[in-house]
Parts: structure tokens; C-alpha cells; sequence
């Protein structure tokens, strides 16, 4: 980034998208092939996935005497769940380790490779992954208390009125959406902190919540924004490619599924990258400095070069 910190404060959404799409011409070559290896094996999945399991649920759905054969149908849906979820957990955070730490080894001019991506990767994913936990942890409570909510709107209203409990269901729907957003947001903003700062899991959480206070609504802008053309691109990929076998040809259905897979590679690498951005934006408007020398040095800890330092991001999180 050619912004100077003090700069980053007074950002627009415009100001931090323009900023973060010229990141990779720093670096083509690494971030091609980040995308090649992580974001786009990522993004293939997300969309194909409902390829397989499409006809599984059909044939699941459909009439079946033979209990044995019922049962190794949902064994093969559930084994086939079980393994896409571990796939796109660990894509999805090996791919925000590489591009927030190559983003930062840009910002603090340090020399940047593939191969010293590949490298701080496996330290990366640890904390990654120990924030990721809090998150899901997090998230169960959640789901648990709107599940709960939801069973006592129903008991509680009476189902004689179906324009209240419409009505009410729509409203518990949209507070869902806010705080699911809102969750989204501060796990997307924790796992920069968890790169770049020598925290991760809790602390993560709570240094996230804390660099959000009067940015929460471009947070929130720009993560439904990024939420939305996911879901717009998931919704025309199973319309016309998975069920759409009885109106498109199979040449329109491969161009299209080919189309849209791309179009989400783009989406999910600018999507990293705007949250790394978003990191140093939150950094500068609450005025703490970022010490591109201990930040430097912090980031070599990932490659065993780590020279402790009093650096100012220790020393916040000593005095938080």
C-alpha cells in the first residue's frame, strides 16, 4: 500500500476497494499463484459441491423398499457433507493466511514469495484455526438461542393469526441476519489480528471488537455486500447448472458453470484483501500506529527469524 497510516482513517468504501485491487500488481506472481493453489480449489468447491449431492437428495427423495440400501445412501450424503465442510474450512483459512500475510510482508516492504508464504503458512493456520473455534463456538450459542427463540414465538403466538406470526418470523429473521453479519464481521476482522498481532482466539475476538467501534457500518456494508454476490452467484450456478439440466444444453451449462466459478475466484480474492486493507483502515482511525519494523519482525517469526522486540503491537496488548 502507498498510502501513508495516518491516511488510511479517511478511506471510503470506493477508496479501500480501488486500494485493495491494486495490491496483487505488487506481487503478480505470488498472488497468481495463491489463487491458483488456495482461492480458486476454494471457490470450485463452494460452487460444484451441490453438483454431488443434487442427485444424492433426489435419490434419497425418492421411493426405496430396501433399508440397507436407504442406509448407504445417507452414509454417502453424510460422509461426502462431512468431507466438503473440512475441505472448505481448511481452504478457506489457509487461503486468508497466505494473502493477509503476503498483504502485510507488502505493506512492511519485506521480500515476498510464494515459497515464504508456503513456509509461514502452518503457523498461521494454528492461530487461524484457534480463532476459527471461538468463532464456531460462538456461532453454536447463537443458532442455539435463535433456534430457541424461534419455538417460543411459535408456542407463544397464536397460529390462528398467521399475518402476526408472519409478521414477527420476519422480524426474528432480519435481528438474525444483523448479528449473523455482525459475527461474520468480527471473525472476518480477527483472523487479520490473529497474522498480525501476537494474539489469536479470545483476544482475537476482542482486539476485532474493539478496532471496529466506529467503523461497524462500512464493516457491515462490506461484508453483506461480499455476502450478497456470493449468494446471487451460488443462486444462478444451481439454477442453471444444477437445475437446469431440462433448459440449458450441456455446452451452455459448462460455459456458465465455468463463468461463475472464475467470477467467485475474483470475488473471494478481493474479498481477502479488502479485509486486510479494512485491518490497517480500523488501525489508523483509532490511531494506533502500526511499527512497520516490529510488524516486520513479527512476521519473520512465522519463517523462524522472530527477534523480540518491544514493538508497539505488544505493547497494546499489554495494555489491553
Amino acid at each position: 500500500m502507498d498510502l501513508a497510516p495516518e491516511e488510511l482513517q479517511f478511506l471510503t468504501i470506493p477508496d479501500i476497494l480501488r486500494e485493495s485491487t491494486s495490491i496483487p500488481k505488487q506481487s503478480p506472481k505470488t498472488f497468481y499463484f495463491i489463487t491458483l493453489t488456495l482461492i480458486f480449489p476454494l471457490s470450485f468447491a463452494i460452487l460444484a459441491h451441490s453438483l454431488f449431492t443434487h442427485p444424492l437428495l433426489n435419490q434419497l427423495q425418492g421411493p426405496s423398499t430396501d433399508p440397507a440400501q436407504l442406509h448407504h445412501k445417507w452414509t454417502v450424503l453424510l460422509l461426502f457433507q462431512f468431507c466438503y465442510l473440512i475441505f472448505l474450512f481448511a481452504f478457506s483459512l489457509l487461503s486468508t493466511a497466505a494473502v493477509v500475510f503476503t498483504v502485510a510482508s507488502l505493506y512492511t516492504s519485506k521480500p515476498v514469495s510464494f515459497s515464504s508464504t508456503l513456509s509461514a503458512i502452518p503457523k498461521v493456520f494454528k492461530r487461524l484455526f484457534i480463532t476459527f473455534l471461538w468463532v464456531s463456538l460462538l456461532m453454536v450459542c447463537y443458532n442455539f438461542v435463535f433456534v430457541a427463540f424461534l419455538i417460543l414465538l411459535i408456542l407463544a403466538i397464536d397460529t390462528q393469526n398467521p399475518l402476526l406470526l408472519l409478521f414477527s418470523g420476519v422480524v426474528l429473521f432480519l435481528l438474525f441476519l444483523v448479528v449473523h453479519v455482525y459475527i461474520t464481521v468480527v471473525w472476518h476482522l480477527a483472523s487479520v489480528v490473529s497474522v498480525l498481532e501476537p494474539v489469536y482466539g479470545f483476544a482475537a475476538m476482542k482486539k476485532s471488537y474493539e478496532l471496529l467501534k466506529g467503523k461497524i457500518g462500512m464493516a457491515f456494508l462490506l461484508v453483506f455486500g461480499y455476502l450478497s454476490i456470493c449468494g446471487v452467484i451460488g443462486g444462478v450456478f444451481g439454477t442453471v447448472v444444477v437445475h437446469g439440466g431440462e433448459d440449458y444444453g450441456v455446452f451452455v451449462r459448462i460455459v456458465v458453470g465455468g463463468f461463475l466459478v472464475g467470477v467467485l475466484v475474483i470475488v473471494n480474492l478481493v474479498g481477502l484483501l479488502l479485509q486486510s486493507v479494512f485491518y490497517y483502515v480500523c488501525k489508523s482511525y483509532h490511531h494506533q500506529g502500526i511499527d512497520k519494523s516490529a510488524l516486520h519482525d513479527h512476521l519473520g517469526g512465522y519463517l523462524g527469524e522472530y527477534v523480540p522486540l518491544k514493538s508497539s503491537i505488544q505493547m497494546e496488548n499489554l495494555d489491553v
